[in-house]
């Protein structure tokens, strides 16, 4: 091998071989035991940043490293590639999203392949390509057979900046998750599938995942979704043949109940605010106002009397309805029982307002309760409350809602935060829904015949729909009707996108190998996905399940949330000017330097620091490394010019052999544990330590020598493979070794190696550490115990007296105890 260390003839090699041997083409069908590792595949933004490489890097090492173990191991890669920014993009340029985004495909594809990531590249596909959306185009119509499906008017969260609705989930503190602009509510017709209807299902599966998923997504996921479980009331309203519902967790407050408060958004205040010009204006005011982190609006105590009387259900007593700006429609029913004495959030509306309030709970140890300072939320026993007086909270809660439940005005309830997912989107760039609109028919289903409807990328984003493209005939009565000219939540296409990757090819949604290959074994991503993505994908792999599609109930097994990359001490952004294009890294240092330092910086799940300094460490070591090879390896063996100086006695020169040989054993041990628990910054530390160990050594060259010097090789090289797979397949071959390394096996240690002949034991005295004594490992506890009260050290400490008892632990310590 050559003497010094070339990264870009070394890496240029590597990646030829592979793509001769087509070394990373899973099979159809997985051969053996199977291994899906997936990373999320990235927006085609144009450029890789170090949030990618980290990402990607991560991943790929866990599928090498398995494939190591012995699965037959499937790593695709694929472009989300619909979505606002790069309509935003092509707007800003001048041109059109479909180009924009195909030629930075391009671009990020040949970053990739030069990072030597082994990705099966027949599997690529993008989600714009119409022989992708097309089957969500038909599975959506599937869903829409079952009910699952439909389509009203609604108030939805309006993105000024980027003109679309945005998901609840879309929605950050008010405001939009991409362009960071206040979020408004409009009224719009949009499509929404029911993941309502697997709200428990979804809340449930997630016990199965637990160990499996970070605990802080999972809990993430439950928060979401929300379960509560209470009272739906119906309170009849004067004048009104429909009641008004509320959901409450606090039955046993219902007699402090002194008016309902209704949402800005709610039905029955928009249909008043119809005919109230007045009431309108300041219902839109308060919808459009920024949300607070808590979600209630800011200024959250204003309201206004909507003149509609409700009638308490227990007494018959009249109650007025307001509408209030802390009332969101994401919440329950969108209206409130408020009880001022027993919420703070209503006593404040309350006070603000000259309305009643009536305390209905009580301390049961009868102190006294100052309504004029606050709202008492704890439970109690029942005041003023007719038949249900003195009972406690947890009994009156029951007993009321029984009551409710005879007389037909309530009954107990489970209710999810969780709202139906809204999938339209009135922009340009996205897949579009395979619907018609026909005056006579309604709505009506594209025919699977014409299915994909072909978005037109011919059209720059902002020109309207041409009517060649939006009128069409109805395919039920032949009459002319109009296409839906939405396009559906990019979340659509990246919630299947890992079943795909399965059967890229299929004539079908997916076939059999999506079977035998989901679900995926381990998912890499940023925790950012936590909710948005992670959540509609565990929905949509149950709609797949129930159509028939794929087995199983979740389609992640394990999943790893990296860490942020930071510099400076923040997070890397665009927006903030800190990002670090590794481009010119691997220009100058290769590939391997940059993917080294990424997973040697700081375990996946942990924030990473950029350091420029950690980079060039990485690349000294890799240097050492190759430079070490090419002196044990250069000649067949022969020693180097700067060994170290004459070799020593055979006596000297086999204690080192065999000391260097257990350290090279003991770091074999430990790093396959490291490796199942991803720790890959550990597994480098440890062949670094080596590393060290081999280059402080005499030469020994001498034939047990140059054979002790290829096995610490031969296992180095395999365990480091995964991380700098480049510069191992080259130290591979220079070894001689003709089959590929991605093919050889993990390393095992040898047991006979990690025999001591003496082992260090600790002396304690009264459990203070007084000496460290080198014993024969078999040395057994009376043995141990002569040999530290021998010990000068320890019988300065033992003064003469005689233990009480000696309590030994074998291998590591004895403590003498004198009381």
């Amino acid at each position: 091998m050559q003497e010094h260390y070339e990264p870009q003839a070394v890496e240029r090699d590597a990646q030829e071989f592979w793509a001769r041997a087509r070394s990373f083409e899973a099979p159809a069908r997985p051969a053996g035991r199977k291994f899906y590792c997936l990373s999320m595949f990235p927006y085609p933004s144009g450029r890789l940043h170090m949030g990618h490489v980290r990402n990607y890097t991560i991943g790929d090492a866990i599928a090498r490293h398995r494939r190591m173990r012995g699965d037959c191991v499937l790593q695709p890669m694929g472009w989300d590639a619909f979505g606002l920014p790069a309509e935003n993009a092509a707007r800003d340029r001048g041109v059109l999203p479909g180009a924009w985004t195909r030629g930075n495909i391009e671009a990020m594809r040949a970053q990739l392949r030069r990072l030597g990531f082994g990705y099966d590249w027949t599997r690529e596909f993008a989600t714009c390509d119409p022989a992708y959306y097309r089957w969500e185009q038909w599975f959506f119509l599937r869903l829409r057979e079952r009910g699952l499906v439909y389509r009203r008017k609604t108030l939805v969260n309006w993105d000024p900046v980027d003109r679309t609705v945005l998901a609840n989930e879309q929605v950050i503190d008010g405001r939009g998750w991409r362009s960071g602009a206040p979020v408004e509510q409009r009224e719009v017709a949009q499509w929404f599938l029911r993941i309502t209807d697997y709200a428990q299902e979804l809340l449930d599966g997630l016990d199965q995942l637990e160990g499996r998923w970070p605990p802080q997504v999972l809990q993430m996921q439950r928060n979401w979704i929300g379960r509560s479980e209470g009272t739906a009331i119906r309170f009849a309203v004067d004048g009104r043949d429909e009641p008004l519902e509320v959901f409450t967790t606090r039955a046993d407050t219902l007699c402090g109940a002194t008016y309902l408060a209704l949402a800005p958004g709610h039905p029955w205040v928009r249909a008043l605010a119809a005919a109230d010009p007045a009431l309108d204006a300041f219902a839109q005011e308060l919808l459009n106002r920024p949300q607070t982190p808590g979600g209630a609006p800011e200024r959250d105590r204003e309201g206004r009397d909507l003149g509609l009387v409700a009638r308490h259900p227990l007494t018959g007593a009249a109650l007025p309805v307001w509408v209030a700006s802390f009332v969101l429609m994401e919440y329950g029913t969108g209206a409130v029982m408020s009880v001022p004495a027993h919420d703070q959030r209503d006593w404040e509306f309350a006070r603000r307002h000259g309305l009643p309030v009536r305390l209905a709970v009580a301390p049961a140890d009868g102190t006294a309760v100052d309504l004029e300072a606050g709202a008492w939320s704890e439970p109690g026993v029942l005041v003023d409350a007719g038949e249900f007086t003195g009972l406690d909270s947890a009994r009156a809660k029951a007993a009321i809602t029984a009551w409710l439940a005879r007389a037909g005005r309530g009954e107990a309830a489970v209710r999810y935060r969780l709202h139906d997912w809204s999938v339209s989107r009135q922009r340009r760039w996205g897949c579009p829904v395979p619907m018609l609109h026909c005056p006579d028919c309604g709505e009506v289903p594209a025919a699977e015949a014409e299915l994909p409807v072909v978005l037109d990328e011919s059209l720059p984003p902002d020109a309207a729909l041409p009517a060649a493209w939006r009128q069409a005939p109805c395919p039920q009565c032949g009459g002319p009707a109009e296409r839906d000219a939405d396009t559906f939540d990019t979340f659509i296409e990246s919630s299947w996108y890992q079943a795909r990757f399965c059967a890229p090819d299929a004539a079908a949604m997916v076939d059999g190998r999506a079977r035998a290959w989901l679900p995926v074994d381990q998912y890499v991503g940023g925790i950012e996905h936590a909710i948005l993505h992670l959540l509609y994908a565990r929905f949509f792999h149950r709609l797949m399940r129930d159509e028939g599609l794929v087995d199983g109930d979740e389609p992640f097994a394990r999943l790893l949330t990296q860490g942020m990359v930071l510099h400076g001490g923040r997070k890397m952004s665009k927006s903030l000017g800190n990002t670090v294009d590794p481009a010119p890294l691997i220009e100058r240092y290769g590939a391997d330097t940059v993917r080294l330092f990424v997973l040697f910086a700081a375990p996946p799940e942990h924030t990473l620091e950029w350091s420029d300094r950690g980079v060039e460490g990485c690349h000294r070591f890799l240097k050492r490394l190759w430079h070490y090879a090419a002196r044990q390896l250069g000649a067949d063996g022969a020693d180097g010019a700067d060994g170290g100086g004459a070799a020593a006695d055979d006596g000297d020169a086999a204690a080192r052999r065999r000391d260097t040989r257990r350290r090279l054993h003991e770091t074999v041990a430990r790093t396959h544990g490291m490796m199942e628990r991803h720790a890959f910054n550990t597994v480098i530390a440890a062949n670094m330590e080596l590393l060290n160990h081999l280059l402080r050594q005499p030469d020994d060259p001498g034939a047990a020598g140059r054979a002790l010097a290829r096995e610490c090789l031969d296992a180095m090289t395999r365990m480091l493979a995964p991380m700098i797979p480049h510069t191992a397949h080259a130290l591979w071959r220079a070894l001689g070794r003709t089959e590929a390394l991605l093919d050889a096996p993990w390393p095992d240690a040898d047991p006979a190696a990690l025999e001591r002949a003496t082992e260090e034991i600790v002396v304690q005295v009264d459990g203070k550490v007084r000496a460290r004594l080198q014993l024969a490992a078999d040395a057994d506890a009376a043995e141990v115990e002569r040999a530290a009260r021998a010990d000068a050290r320890v019988r300065k400490f033992l003064q003469d007296r005689e233990p009480a008892r000696a309590v030994h632990v074998p291998h590591r310590l004895i403590n003498l105890v004198l009381r």
